[in-house]
């Protein structure tokens, strides 16, 4: 009995140690420097924690519990650096044990908010993104842009084959939908990297509420033309053709990889490395990450100006199926109204 007190009272001395060497970032760094590092101001961080912390609070207050903001800059640590756990354990004092696990409660949280955060736009919304767009190369009538991107993941244990993208590596296939101010109105990041373009668009529910909406998307030729999204038209006849193809080339680079999502993976580094966690942990981990992008936008958080390359992906040609002929003739009108 003494001998498993003694070692009781250890564990215990530990324990005490490790919470007193906790780092605790916001008693170090001004907000330059917790922007460089975690992505967002002190003021941000709080407001980050303020909506997450009653899912990420330790029930009892057993055993030094971390704090939730210790937790919440432990996993934007992670998000804004991609580096090892390890490595983002040891800069603030935790156990990889520990940080997988700050990761895994911040990420549920996170994600379990993006209804919130991934929603189409209102119609004073509407209004002010076609008016953006339209300044860009006067494409009228667009609420947003779609494009797809991959995200490294490592190669998982069950289904393995089907993460496996065209550039021949492990990935999930992440459909993002962006608004003239490259926030994100939806995203998609259930998908193996397999998974074409197209498919990811029928089976996200977007034509269901696009339909009957004011204005359209725009996408590349990978994806289906619709009446609700505009795509390029493949082999140009007329000068108005080209003209549109122009158009809705500059207007759609607002939101490919080199800008709209270029922001996205630069806030985010993590999603420019490979992700070493299952699946599904990583479409959570690229949901959180919608979900900050957009609270940083609209807190104003600056840029990251250190972009790595970015590779973009060919253009794949789609069959529009039953609404071909409905949307080619609503594509014609707007090249002929606009593009004469």
């Amino acid at each position: 009995m003494a001998a498993f007190l003694r070692i009781h009272d250890h564990v215990r001395d530990r324990r005490q140690i490790a919470a007193n060497a906790r780092f605790h970032p916001l008693q170090i760094y001004n907000d330059v420097e917790l922007i460089q590092r975690y992505r967002f101001s002190r003021n941000g961080i709080q407001r980050i924690e303020n909506l997450i912390h009653n899912d990420i609070v330790a029930k009892a207050n057993r055993n030094h519990p971390i704090e939730p903001l210790d937790k919440v800059c432990a996993a934007l640590h992670f998000f804004a650096t991609g580096c090892f756990q390890r490595t983002d354990g040891d800069t603030l004092h935790l156990s990889q044990a520990s940080m997988s696990r700050c990761i895994a409660q911040v990420s549920d949280a996170l994600s379990r908010r993006l209804p919130d955060f991934d929603r189409l736009p209102d119609e004073d919304e509407r209004r002010r993104s076609k008016m953006r767009f339209f300044e860009i190369a006067e494409i009228p009538g667009v609420v947003g842009v779609i494009d797809g991107t991959h995200v490294k993941i490592i190669a998982p244990t069950e289904h393995e084959d089907q993460f496996v993208n065209r550039k021949r590596y492990h990935s999930i296939n992440v459909q993002v939908v962006m608004d003239a101010e490259c926030k994100l109105i939806n995203i998609n990041a259930c998908w193996p990297g397999s998974t074409h373009d197209s498919r990811v668009l029928r089976e996200s529910r977007l034509e269901e509420r696009l339909e009957n909406i004011d204005g359209h998307l725009l996408g590349d030729s990978g994806y289906p033309l619709r009446p609700w999204l505009l795509t390029p038209v493949l082999r140009p006849q007329s000068p108005e053709e080209g003209r549109y193809n122009q158009s809705h080339r500059r207007t759609r680079s607002l939101v490919d990889l080199e800008r709209g999502i270029g922001q996205l993976k630069r806030r985010f580094h993590c999603l420019h490395e490979e992700l070493r966690v299952h699946p599904s942990r990583a479409s959570k981990i690229i949901a959180s990450c919608a979900v900050l992008h957009n609270l940083a936008k609209d807190m104003g958080m600056p840029d990251v100006a250190d972009l790595l390359p970015a590779y973009p992906q060919p253009p794949l040609e789609v069959h529009a199926g039953n609404n071909a002929a409905r949307a080619q003739e609503y594509r014609r009108r707007i090249i002929q109204a606009h593009f004469r």
